[in-house]
């Protein structure tokens, strides 16, 4: 099944598309691979959604990644007497260590992390930023603060806190029995939520040992100050808008997302858009014109995937917002204007010969018109950096390792091809030119670029270039 698209589409999974035939229908519409957000998924119900996928895998002979998404540190307040206030503008509303229920001048905060964090100045945000407090007295055990935009506030309301780092894991104890339970059930990319430092990043690599890929969302105003530090301490990077325009201000928004794309893009880490993309498609089988050009945007920047949340966890219409992303980024692709945007933003290699490498054979396909690249890789490094280089031709990724198959699903334009390792030089350009035939890369006389690492079996050792034509039986041709 050969996508027509190089960007890859990540849906999210819910009650709307958590059966094996929903999850069938979402595949063949074009997702590439599947987000499980654990904020609202139990240990047994994850494992029973892995099972269907690797079902679907098995059915439609096209690895098929997971993404286990983690909930992260939920702050929220404590509650009121009656269950809600109304906060005016200007009253002094306090947040402190006291646990009994709150009235319209204070309630209980259960974070001493928070309190002890907090200095004058300080904004805090509730119920996703409806209401604004600031801060102008905090002494350990309570904040003093001023409404500047009030409202009605409810029990157990979220906190979102800008102008505050406080000291505290990107991952909590849910969190950590949530990453082992993913892992045990064999998740191909663990997104870590409200990253604040590298720090996070590294105590999840501590856990997961090289058994998934680390995604950093960049969802907090102390992430966007160590951006550099977080790109480099991840494997690949969301841009998560939905906190991330709760905490900053919205009109910030799309120029941070594309100073992340092409961060990313710059050290060849993958990267996602998400977060509200086709939104209306909820309730509406077709989106906004605003929403068409979002997912576009996203296309023509060359971010890696754009993801689908509730759309097709718990829209009405999962399918078809699936199929309706599918078609943009196809249309997208199509346009002249997308490859100048593309060849416009592309980087200098990296100073090692395996960049080197890839970016050679960019420009040899390129300036021979090849039929397409085709990399032997077993880490799947040496597809990553070929498609940092964005190339105009497909390319083909050949591994014996099914991990590192599912987990190019997230890629962009890598079609991975699961295979044994090949035995020698003479077995890895034949069955390249095979599988570039049998899979619609390349027809009988046509040539393809091979890339490989000699000694076989060595991961990133990629030091090899070859150019075959492609033989009348699909193997290699004089």
């Amino acid at each position: 099944m050969r996508r027509q698209r190089k960007v890859k589409i990540l849906a999210t999974l819910g009650p709307a598309s958590s059966s094996r035939e929903m999850i069938a229908h979402l595949f063949r519409a074009g997702a590439d691979l599947f987000r499980i957000n654990m904020s609202h998924t139990s240990h047994d119900r994850m494992r029973e959604m892995v099972g269907l996928i690797r079902d679907v895998e098995k059915e439609c002979g096209r690895p098929i990644g997971i993404l286990l998404d983690l909930q992260g540190p939920k702050l929220r307040i404590g509650e009121f007497v009656g269950g809600a206030v109304q906060l005016a503008n200007g009253a002094s509303f306090t947040l402190d260590s006291d646990p009994t229920p709150g009235d319209a001048s204070r309630v209980y905060l259960p974070h001493p992390e928070i309190l002890s964090a907090l200095r004058p100045g300080h904004t805090l945000l509730l119920d996703d930023g409806k209401v604004r407090l600031k801060t102008t007295e905090a002494t350990g055990d309570r904040a003093i603060t001023e409404v500047i935009v009030g409202g009605k506030m409810s029990n157990r309301k979220g906190v979102s806190l800008p102008d505050t780092e406080i000291a505290v894991s990107a991952m909590t104890p849910k969190d950590h029995a949530d990453l082992e339970a993913g892992l045990g059930a064999g998740v191909d990319i663990v997104a870590l939520s409200f990253v604040q430092r590298p720090e996070d990043i590294l105590e999840a690599r501590e856990i997961i040992q090289g058994r998934a890929l680390v995604m950093s969302k960049i969802e907090k105003p102390q992430a966007i100050l160590r951006l550099d530090e977080i790109f480099e301490a991840s494997d690949a990077l969301m841009v998560a808008r939905g906190d991330l325009g709760v905490e900053l201000p919205l009109e910030r928004v799309p120029g941070l997302q594309k100073r992340i794309v092409r961060g990313a893009r710059k050290l060849g880490k993958p990267v996602v858009v998400a977060t509200q993309m086709l939104e209306s498609m909820i309730t509406s089988p077709v989106p906004t014109r605003a929403e068409v050009s979002d997912v576009a945007t996203a296309v023509y920047e060359g971010a890696d995937a754009v993801m689908l949340s509730a759309e097709s966890a718990a829209g009405e219409f999962p399918r078809e917002a699936v199929a309706t992303m599918n078609r943009i980024a196809e249309e997208v692709e199509r346009d002249a204007l997308h490859r100048t945007i593309i060849n416009a933003q592309r980087s200098e290699p990296e100073q090692t010969g395996a960049d080197a490498i890839a970016a050679a054979a960019r420009t040899i396909s390129e300036t021979l018109d090849l039929s397409a690249l085709i990399a032997w890789t077993a880490s799947g490094s040496t597809g990553i950096r070929i498609a940092r280089e964005r190339a105009e031709k497909p390319l083909l990724a050949l591994t014996p390792n099914v991990g590192t198959a599912r987990r190019l699903a997230l890629v962009w334009g890598v079609h991975a091809v699961l295979t044994d390792d090949a035995r020698d030089i003479n077995d890895m350009v034949d069955r390249a030119c095979r599988h570039a035939s049998l899979d619609g890369f390349a027809q009988a006389g046509q040539r393809v670029l091979i890339m490989a690492g000699i000694p076989f079996g060595t991961p990133g050792a990629t030091n090899m270039v070859r150019i075959a034509v492609v033989g009348a039986d699909g193997g290699e041709g004089v």
